[in-house]
């Protein structure tokens, strides 16, 4: 998972700024790494480090990074390690030139290209799918850098939302399901291509659209071109896009992520009614879902988990021991608001189970009488390599255990799931959606 920006100016020369705030309203996407590259007259300059946007990027990094064409990631490491040479946008010199990209997603053959690549004596210096497509874009460019970027996304199978530079154009691609977000802006008279319209907002720009998927678009000498680089084929949003990656505030494929959620919060009240004195939510991404549910069911909404903001996503952290002190500094009970009371506590998904035993218990603790755990989407039972990269299906705690099993598994004294068919409704009831980490079918 990660974020990616790009942004043409035809000729303002000090871009990065805007860039660095766009970035920063990605940040819920990435916590790895993050980085700049920029074209000033054909010479691409860039800064990347591991760390936060803030951490990574300081007065001096900006004030250096002067252009009119620059693209940006943040990334969380789920393929690859989180080693600085895995840090994007990757900056390469080829014998046509240099390019910058910077990807989101993952591509399900990258062992099977990468095999046939070092087999005719290629080196790589990463271990990213970035660097396949950019090793693909040398392979085919000869004259014209259409054509080449469109013959190497040809050759790839998987889900991503990618933006490159040269030194005279932008350009943004998406893959023929439409799987990873990317969306364009206009801010002023230059375009931005984001993986979410909340970067849009942030920096000012106004929404133009969302790339379609299979197209690229392309921004040169100031204007947008339109090419489609493969056929779409039906549409494959990621549903944990929408339940969980996303911000609240972002509208993706013109579906406000705010409604889903909260309409996914009516549908479980629904469906997993419950007696309850207090709604809680597991911060954040919990807590749209929660509201709706409190509106539904007509028990009142209030805090009952307060996080730290400082604290990285607990399931991808690399070891179980990490995943358990991440969870012990992620979040403090608001005594006040649930000792001696009936808590229903509602959140997006259970993955390894590891932060909602750790929460049920710290609610406990702190003195609930009981606490319900409702969760606004199906059990996730199918590990996933499009770009989450979860787990494996074994570490899934749902994977081959009933709702009953799992509700012990985490001390809930009751535990429900809201049906896939519930949580698609409350996405528009469109077949629009990859549902392959809870039934385990995908696109590819």
């Amino acid at each position: 998972m990660s974020g990616v920006i790009g942004i043409y100016s035809k000729e303002n020369k000090d871009i990065s700024e805007i860039m660095y705030y766009g970035l920063y309203a990605l940040q819920h996407r990435g916590e790895d790494s993050a980085g700049i590259a920029i074209n000033n007259n054909g010479y691409i300059d860039y800064h990347k480090d591991l760390g936060l946007v803030q951490e990574v990027f300081g007065k001096d990094e900006i004030n250096r990074l002067r252009g009119n064409i620059g693209v940006g990631h943040i990334r969380q490491s789920t393929v690859g390690g989180n080693t600085i040479a895995n840090a994007e946008p990757l900056v390469v010199g080829y014998k046509k030139g240099a390019l910058a990209l910077a990807c989101d997603g993952s591509l399900i053959n990258f062992n099977e290209l990468r095999d046939k690549m070092e087999d005719l004596g290629i080196i790589f210096q990463t271990s990213t799918d970035t660097e396949i497509i950019a090793n693909l874009i040398a392979k085919y460019h000869k004259d014209d850098i259409e054509q080449a970027i469109i013959n190497a996304v040809r050759d790839v199978k998987g889900a991503y939302a990618l933006v490159a530079m040269t030194n005279d154009r932008l350009i943004g691609i998406r893959d023929p399901y439409g799987m990873k977000p990317l969306c364009i802006g206009k801010l002023g008279e230059k375009y931005v291509l984001a993986s979410e319209t909340c970067a849009l907002d942030t920096i000012g720009a106004k929404f133009v659209r969302d790339v379609k998927p299979g197209e690229m678009v392309e921004i040169v000498n100031g204007k947008l071109k339109s090419i489609m680089t493969k056929e779409p084929e039906d549409k494959k949003i990621c549903l944990f896009e929408i339940i969980y990656f996303a911000r609240p505030d972002s509208k993706l494929d013109g579906r406000s992520i705010y409604l889903i959620r909260r309409e996914a919060g009516r549908n479980l009240a629904r469906e997993c009614p419950q007696d309850g004195d207090i709604v809680i939510s597991a911060p954040d991404s919990g807590t749209v879902a929660a509201i709706g549910y409190a509106e539904e069911s007509g028990i009142p909404y209030d805090e009952g988990l307060i996080k730290n903001r400082y604290v990285g996503r607990t399931f991808i952290q690399p070891s179980q021991e990490l995943r358990e002190q991440g969870v012990r500094i992620k979040l403090n009970v608001l005594k006040e608001n649930v000792e001696g009371r009936r808590v229903i506590l509602v959140d997006d998904s259970i993955v390894r189970g590891t932060t909602m035993k750790r929460t049920v218990a710290m609610l406990k603790e702190a003195g609930a009488k009981e606490v319900h755990v409702r969760i606004s989407a199906p059990p996730v039972i199918h590990s996933c390599n499009l770009g989450i990269n979860t787990a494996r299906g074994d570490n899934l705690i749902a994977r081959g255990k009933t709702v009953e099993e799992i509700r012990e598994a985490i001390g809930a004294d009751s535990l429900c799931f809201l049906s896939l068919q519930g949580l698609i409704e409350a996405a528009g009831g469109e077949d629009i959606y990859c549902t392959g980490c809870f039934e385990g079918e995908y696109p590819f």
